[in-house]
């Protein structure tokens, strides 16, 4: 276990070490019944339960077991030798800016799904003050909803539209976004263009070069992003939003830095 962390470069290392770390004190909190995938996950910035600092920690959580290894599985075996190539201060600057990329992207129709719902529910005579209140004060899913539930019924008359659309403003500002797959679809970006025929084995048999098997992922999270099932639970968008800021990070440094770049 040692021998192999100490094959890792320094930021790849401390990086996968906090992960892991946020990855067990998640489950140790859920058994003092603490969530922390509601603090420390990412809520939209028009979320009532939206905290700054959530831009960072939610890029060190993750939703389960098969989340967080394939993201560090893919961090290791691609982040690992990017580190080597530029040293630690610019693959850390690269991991930094591609998972905060992501997280402005996530957010551009997300903020303004809310905005229309907010407008909509507000001249449907919906206290939102109230209901974000509602929201913010409630410790638990299941105590949410009871509370929710007492408020619309406290209402003297209510749509079937307008129930569809709480129940979409619930989704929308409740859901947190966790995991580092947004600076991970950077590195994956990053990895494509500067070795683009490097071959990795699809399905562990079936060689593909890094410039389509990449490309052809990127386009599928793009048709995701809006073609998707509802409720998947991905966030699409933030892949795409962390290829593109890596990719466009990777070609201005090209572009700027042709003796130090490869």
């Amino acid at each position: 276990m040692f021998s192999f962390l100490n094959n890792i470069p320094q930021v790849t290392k401390n990086i996968l070490l906090l992960n892991v770390l946020f990855f067990v004190l998640k489950f140790f909190f859920e058994g003092q019944e603490i969530d922390l995938d509601r603090t420390l996950g990412a809520y939209y910035f028009n979320s009532p339960l939206f905290q700054p600092f959530q831009a960072i920690t939610h890029f060190f959580m993750h939703g389960g077991l098969m989340h967080i290894f394939l993201n560090m599985w893919l961090f290791i075996m691609l982040g690992a030798n990017l580190e080597r190539l530029w040293g630690p201060k610019r693959f850390f600057t690269f991991y930094i800016a591609s998972a905060l990329g992501a997280f402005i992207l996530y957010n551009i129709i997300g903020v303004y799904q809310i905005e229309q719902l907010k407008t909509s529910l507000t001249a449907n005579q919906i206290d939102l003050d109230t209901f974000n209140n509602i929201i913010k004060n409630s410790s638990s899913q299941s105590e949410l909803l009871s509370n929710a539930k007492n408020y619309l019924l406290s209402l003297p008359d209510i749509s079937i539209s307008s129930l569809d659309q709480i129940q979409k403003y619930l989704s929308l500002t409740m859901t947190p976004l966790v995991g580092a797959s947004g600076a991970v679809f950077g590195i994956l970006a990053a990895f494509a263009i500067l070795f683009p025929n490097t071959e990795f084995l699809l399905y562990f048999a079936i060689p593909v070069k890094a410039k389509y098997l990449v490309g052809a992922y990127f386009l599928w999270e793009l048709y995701q992003s809006f073609n998707g099932t509802e409720g998947d639970n991905v966030a699409h968008l933030a892949h795409v939003g962390g290829a593109i800021v890596g990719a466009a990070i990777i070609l201005f440094w090209r572009k700027n830095d042709k003796q130090n770049f490869w």
